[in-house]
Parts: C-alpha cells; sequence; structure tokens
C-alpha cells in the first residue's frame, strides 16, 4: 500500500513559526515520525510540501493513480481554495485532513474548512500524533475504498 502525505503552506516553518501554536517539531520530525510508523504497519509514505496551491494541485492529481490514499493538511488553503478541494473530490481515494492545532478553538476564519466535506475525515488539535492517527486510519480505509464508492460494483 502506497501513501502520500501532503502538506501546504508554511509547514516548511514548523518549529520555528509560532511554536505556541504548531509545537516546537519540525517537518522533518514529523515525517520522520510517519516513517516509522509505515515501517511497522508494512506501507510505503511519501512525505511532500509545498507552498505552492497548483504544486499541490497536481500531486493530488498524481495520486490518483500512483497511491492508495493521502494524509493532507493544507495549511491556510484550508479555508478558501476550492480548487484543491474539487482535486481531493475528483481523485476518488481516501484522504483525511490533518491540522497540527485545533482549527475551531481558533479565529473565526479558521473555523471553516472548504476541505472537510470532500475528505474521508478530518484529525484537528492533536500536534504531530494527528498524521499518525491519520496514517493508521487511511490504512484501514484504503482496501475497501473504492469498491464502496464505486456506482457500477
Amino acid at each position: 500500500m502506497k501513501i502520500l502525505v501532503l502538506n501546504g503552506p508554511n509547514l516548511n516553518l514548523l518549529g520555528q513559526r509560532e511554536p505556541s501554536v504548531y509545537g516546537t517539531g519540525s517537518l522533518d520530525e514529523i515525517n520522520n515520525r510517519i516513517l516509522v510508523l509505515a515501517g511497522e504497519l508494512g506501507v510505503e509514505v511519501t512525505c511532500r510540501q509545498s507552498n505552492n496551491e497548483g504544486d499541490l494541485i497536481d500531486l493530488i492529481h498524481r495520486a490518483a493513480v500512483e497511491v492508495d490514499a493521502v494524509i493532507f493538511n493544507p495549511g491556510a488553503f484550508t479555508h478558501y481554495s476550492y480548487a484543491l478541494r474539487d482535486a481531493i473530490e475528483a481523485i476518488g481515494i481516501p484522504t483525511v485532513e490533518v491540522h497540527l492545532s485545533n482549527i475551531y478553538a481558533r479565529e473565526d476564519f479558521r473555523r471553516h474548512s472548504v476541505i472537510a466535506p470532500v475528505v474521508a475525515g478530518q484529525i484537528s488539535g492533536l500536534g504531530a500524533a494527528g498524521y499518525l492517527l491519520a496514517l493508521r486510519a487511511v490504512v484501514e480505509l484504503a482496501p475497501c475504498w473504492r469498491k464502496r464508492h464505486c456506482k457500477y460494483d
């Protein structure tokens, strides 16, 4: 099983940017924890990050044919990127939205996700552990996902 872990804008600054909100760990540290768990679960994980919406869309499109599931922290794009929402909806594979902070306990504009309606689930506010929970979730979801959502089977 292959899984893409995709991180959006400013997540490359983890550990430096607002550590009181996002923690002191770097994105590399989070990715390493994900890779360790992936090894334990016997799955292959690729971790990517981009600050560019178009690059994220291209990665999501490729995911449809290259991986079985996606774990996605869209960062600030969560709140307004209908292009990312549409890309996720189009690929037809389980996607779990992850946020380090509890977006529902923050500023008003952060309390709405345009991504949430098209993902299998969302994990918010559990820090780096949210990625590990999302990995466990997609490992469970991926084998039956396409069958459950196929109109013709």
